[in-house]
């Protein structure tokens, strides 16, 4: 294992990156990489939030998932530009392809993460940082956006190296590099320690990626359970994972959530929202060729108080009806009537469609199949908006929401490493 070469390729500040390239190849005179900008939600419906932000813009304390409010008040004249998540894809494929020229080992790790395995590939191309360096100024020659790109013997040492000094720059970490380039960071800086196993780390005196390193496993395992075993292992440069060769991210689950332009105050319009997002998850399903055995909802209320609920169906399904029927009984559950401002649906647990077993009691909808389907089909050849459920008429709430255009959860990280 210590004889492979991981490469991975990470995008500075994608979304604000992409979005500075395309705005500059259609005739816009201004660089957004160059001055305080973000791309964010619409404040007017109060999808205020910060999505990524530019170099400019860290100087003045912005951090991403921050509200837009907040961000204006430390820097009045940010510019906010709104996010267009299909020119977002069509960005991570073009980097994706020029990768898979090195490498027929390529793995999407997220939206604007790719791993490499270049092993085998050192008979072609040579030394690998050179090879990184060669990547590194193809993408921002022929693509406009820069990235970094760590070097290492494992896919969790290649991920940390790229986080180190950015934009625009090739880093190796090396097993025989950790002591010097890695273990001096902040605990918070290595992948997998969030802000609550940090807090815990910290409370006990241990600060540093090295001091992390330094404890002993089962110490950790008293407070951090098998996740200290994880980042133990990760602290000292540990990772057997291998290249998963794909064309996009394995799909674990599928959600969308959404925030209203105003709030909901009674049962009805509730259930009308999670029909709206429910019909946006259930035709993802049908289209992947999915089916689903868990069902979560999350809302969260004017006051940002968040609750969420899920429950498993006896027999995996696609059925936008049958989603939207649990889904109500589970928002029915879990709702006190407090005004809400946000909603979401998610299916995980997924299954294949080929074979599905029935359960005896449950009752099998042909007829409820087939008009899926054909509600697919009418809406991918002629929009989304073509047909719709009469109920939404004249309610002020989008018959499809969430979803590309709107508000599409792209995964940060689509699966442990």
């Amino acid at each position: 294992m210590q004889n492979r070469i991981i490469m991975h390729i990470d995008a500075n500040s994608a979304y604000l990156s992409w979005e500075a390239v395309y705005r500059l190849q259609h005739g816009d005179s201004l660089d957004l990489r160059t001055v305080p900008s973000v791309v964010g939600g619409n404040e007017q419906t109060r999808h205020g939030i910060v999505l990524t932000k530019s170099t400019p813009a860290k100087a003045f304390g912005i951090q991403t998932g921050e509200t837009l409010y907040t961000a204006r008040m430390k820097c009045p004249g940010l510019l906010v530009v709104p996010p267009n998540y299909s020119l977002y894809m069509q960005c991570s494929i073009a980097m994706g392809d020029i990768l898979r020229e090195y490498s027929p080992f390529v793995e999407q790790y997220s939206v604007d993460e790719y791993f490499l395995d270049f092993t085998e590939s050192k008979k072609l191309f040579g030394d690998p940082v050179q090879a990184a360096h060669s990547i590194k100024n193809r993408i921002r020659d022929e693509l406009g956006f820069t990235v970094n790109v760590g070097v290492s013997s494992n896919k969790i040492l290649a991920k940390m190296g790229s986080e180190l000094k950015k934009p625009d720059k090739v880093h190796t970490l090396f097993p025989e590099e950790v002591e010097q380039k890695m273990w001096p960071l902040p605990v918070e800086e290595l992948f997998m320690v969030g802000r609550a196993t940090a807090k815990k780390l910290r409370d006990r005196c241990v600060k540093t990626i090295g001091g992390l390193a330094g404890s002993d496993p089962k110490w950790l395992e008293l407070f951090l359970k098998s996740h200290g075993r994880l980042v133990w292992n990760y602290a000292n440069g540990r990772d057997i994972s291998l290249v998963r060769v794909n064309r996009h991210p394995v799909i674990k689950s599928m959600g969308n959530s959404t925030t209203t332009a105003f709030d909901l105050i009674d049962r009805q319009s509730a259930h009308l929202l999670l029909l709206s997002l429910v019909e946006t998850v259930s035709a993802r399903l049908r289209a992947a060729a999915y089916c689903t055995k868990l069902v979560s909802i999350s809302f969260r209320t004017r006051e940002f108080y968040q609750c969420s609920h899920q429950r498993k169906f006896y027999t995996a399904t696609d059925s936008t009806r049958a989603i939207h029927q649990l889904a109500c009984e589970l928002f029915d559950e879990l709702w006190e009537g407090h005004p809400l401002r946000h909603m979401g649906v998610s299916v995980s647990e997924l299954c294949g469609k080929d074979f599905i077993q029935t359960a005896f009691f449950q009752e099998y909808d042909e007829k409820q199949q087939r008009l899926d389907r054909a509600v697919d089909l009418i809406r991918q050849r002629y929009g989304s908006n073509s047909i719709f459920r009469s109920s939404f008429i004249q309610t002020g709430l989008k018959p499809m929401a969430g979803g590309t255009g709107e508000e599409v959860d792209y995964p940060v990280m689509s699966s442990l490493l």
